[in-house]
């Protein structure tokens, strides 16, 4: 029996794969500096799991394969025993990308709505009878609140990350691109090293390849607009399933009718009939920190992993449009120091612009191993509120805000946590 080792195995990504792998009969331990509801998951599936500071004891004599997160650099004392060992070693997006060569892969791609969009078309093709493998960037209620489904089919439909050009080690048959903007500009710098990326992304299609595409969106038309093959656009003036999706979606917003439409064109594309995509579609509950719905009373509480200016203005929207006559109150912690400081105008302008009553910004979450010394004294949340002007926007620290919630309760109607670091953990006090 292969043993893998994975470092980092608490990251979204990293630890779906280590379930493929524990389902699939390997052995399988992994260590992360912080223990979490995905590490404890693990631990109940029989992963051996440490937490706390990397050690080259975690990397066991008889491992045959390493596995490390894409933020894990080459000083980590487990890398370096690994390679001292010269135990074969792969970043996730290595190993992720041998599993493509291997499937008919489904990549959905883009700035925004990648978990979202996945987790619509592998419900849909499960509804088919497709039993297809998902790797997906959140957990699911219908994979038993987890973020891989191992199934039996030729298809892998999985969340393809553009950060660091991951997506570059993947060889789909088929690829989704959702939105392209600025983002992770502390890898990209700038938009046009993006659009590139996403064109060299975009070639590893075969030649009898299929390209679904956001029609709708300025920079994917871009991408695609010398493509050498045939793309399948999806648009939502020029679609008639808006109507339909509007009726049959649980989940709000405009951007969960892109998402479903993307899912849809995938559907049709592999020959799914419309009545099951349109049931599959209908039964999508939402996904964990995807507008979930934590409870209802006495006020309303919803998780949300947006950590983008456009993922932030979209939520609050489909919040306001959900509950138009409710009392809306947001806690946001930015998600890392570079994001914050590059994005820190589109930051200003949306939360200026959010149709919502209150919102509480607490510290920026540092990211381990990603953050720049340099730009983490350039930028802060109390420089951001102040940017911001707005009296409805403060600040707080992390400590104050449960508090401040509760002597407040009569002013909430619901409440939404946000944020891709660990802001979800103040839910429990609620």
């Amino acid at each position: 029996m292969k043993k893998i080792h994975f470092i980092g195995v608490g990251g979204i990504g990293v630890s779906a794969l280590a379930q493929y792998y524990l389902i699939k009969g390997y052995k399988v331990s992994g260590s992360d500096l912080s223990s979490s509801e995905i590490t404890e998951a693990l631990k109940k599936k029989g992963a051996r799991i440490f937490i706390g500071s990397h050690n080259a004891k975690n990397v066991a004599s008889n491992t045959d394969l390493v596995i490390y997160s894409p933020a894990v650099n080459e000083n980590n004392p487990e890398f370096r025993e690994a390679k001292k060992r010269k135990i074969k070693l792969e970043s996730y997006p290595q190993a992720l990308g041998e599993l493509t060569k291997q499937h008919f892969t489904i990549a959905i791609s883009g700035s925004h709505g990648k978990s979202t969009t996945t987790a619509l078309t592998s419900l849909i093709l499960v509804k088919a009878g497709l039993d297809p493998t998902v790797i997906v960037g959140t957990k699911l209620k219908e994979f038993g609140n987890s973020n891989c489904r191992v199934g039996k089919s030729k298809y892998l439909v999985i969340e393809a990350d553009e950060h660091f050009a991951s997506f570059l080690n993947y060889w789909p048959k088929m690829i989704v691109l959702t939105t392209i903007e600025k983002d992770h500009l502390d890898y990209y710098k700038n938009l046009n090293n993006i659009i590139r990326t996403f064109r060299r992304y975009v070639s590893h299609l075969p030649k009898d390849g299929t390209l679904i595409a956001n029609g709708d969106d300025r920079n994917t038309k871009i991408i695609v607009a010398n493509c050498q093959l045939p793309v399948i656009n999806y648009e939502f003036s020029q679609s008639k399933d808006v109507r339909k999706l509007k009726k049959i979606l649980k989940v709000p917003g405009e951007h969960n009718l892109y998402n479903s439409l993307a899912a849809l064109t995938v559907a049709r594309a592999l020959k799914v009939p419309d009545k099951v995509s349109f049931k599959a579609l209908s039964e999508y509950k939402g996904a964990w920190r995807r507008f979930e719905i934590i409870k209802t009373k006495p006020f309303i509480l919803i998780s949300d992993y947006g950590h983008h200016p456009t993922k932030f203005i979209v939520t609050v929207k489909a919040a306001r449009e959900k509950y138009p006559k409710k009392k809306i109150w947001c806690v946001y912690q930015p998600h890392q120091y570079q994001r914050t400081y590059y994005l820190f105008k589109d930051f200003v302008k949306v939360f200026k612009q959010a149709p919502i009553d209150k919102i509480i910004i607490t510290d920026i979450f540092d990211v381990a191993g990603r953050e720049n010394k340099k730009i983490k004294k350039k930028v802060n949340s109390e420089k951001l509120v102040r940017a911001i002007k707005r009296k409805k926007v403060i600040y707080l620290p992390v400590k104050e805000i449960v508090d401040f919630v509760k002597k407040n309760i009569t002013d909430i109607d619901v409440l939404i946590i946000m944020g891709a670091g660990d802001i979800y953990k103040l839910i429990p006090n609620f």
